[in-house]
């Protein structure tokens, strides 16, 4: 049962999410359903990739990094793969700790006016 294809909304609902979004990522070639007729059927390496592609969001990649990124697999294989992958987790490491940065930043600035404002009533 684990290798038998899941149908559009069985997809959706198991990585729960909308049906634009699904279209949408085969629009731009994340993901290529097997087709019958107007159904669309998603097999182990589309539910691979649906993976990769809501963890490298989730992590705050754009969708063509991640596009490019899962072509690199076919064209180069998997030491190129995981090579490229370690630079793009390098670079939004980096990222996310300068916007930690500014979010803290931040929290304490609301909180030094919140209790600026509390004091003064």
């Amino acid at each position: 049962m684990a290798d038998e294809p899941l149908s559009f909304k069985d997809m959706c609902a198991r990585f729960d999410v909308t049906p634009r979004t699904l279209r949408y990522y085969e629009y731009i070639e994340l993901l290529s359903p097997i087709k019958e007729g107007r159904a669309r059927f998603y097999g182990p390496r589309e539910l691979a990739r649906m993976t990769l592609i809501l963890r490298g969001r989730r992590f705050g990649f754009s969708l063509e990094e991640i596009r490019q990124w899962l072509l690199l697999y076919n064209q180069k294989g998997t030491r190129e793969q995981y090579l490229v992958w370690i630079d793009l987790a390098n670079r939004q490491l980096e990222e996310l700790e300068k916007q930690r940065t500014q979010l803290d930043e931040t929290i304490r600035d609301l909180k030094a006016l919140r209790d600026q404002t509390a004091e003064s009533l």
